[in-house]
């Protein structure tokens, strides 16, 4: 019996700031606002997953992520300045010169944009 992937859980000290920055970023489109639930759920589309479903944390966020998305854009560079635009940040990760680029989110996620398929 094969798995299907629903979403993924992102642990959030805002889960509508930082949710509301990856539906931005990725445009998505919101389908809980945590108006009732407390979590703020994004999908690709509605009824179409997987999805990002951010829920509140009273943890703080230590040390580099051990999973984080690779995204590989049209344009690296373009890509690279409009998430900078939206608050995005460069971040070293000790991956030295590599033909990625490492940025965080608002809360510190790691997350790589890639280089453009030839």
């Amino acid at each position: 019996m094969p798995l299907t992937w629903d979403q993924m859980i992102v642990e959030a000290a805002d889960p509508v700031a930082l949710g509301g920055w990856w539906a931005q970023a990725l445009g998505w489109v919101v389908v809980d606002d945590a108006s009732e639930s407390g979590a703020f759920e994004i999908l690709p589309a509605p009824d179409v997953t997987p999805g990002l479903l951010f829920v509140p944390s009273a943890s703080p966020k230590s040390g580099k992520n051990r999973w984080h998305p690779d995204f590989r854009p049209a344009d690296q560079a373009a890509e690279v300045e409009r998430l900078l635009a939206l608050g995005a940040t460069r971040v070293d990760i000790g991956q030295g010169e590599q033909p990625w680029v490492v940025l965080a989110d608002i809360e510190g996620n790691e997350f790589c944009v890639l280089s453009s398929r030839p």
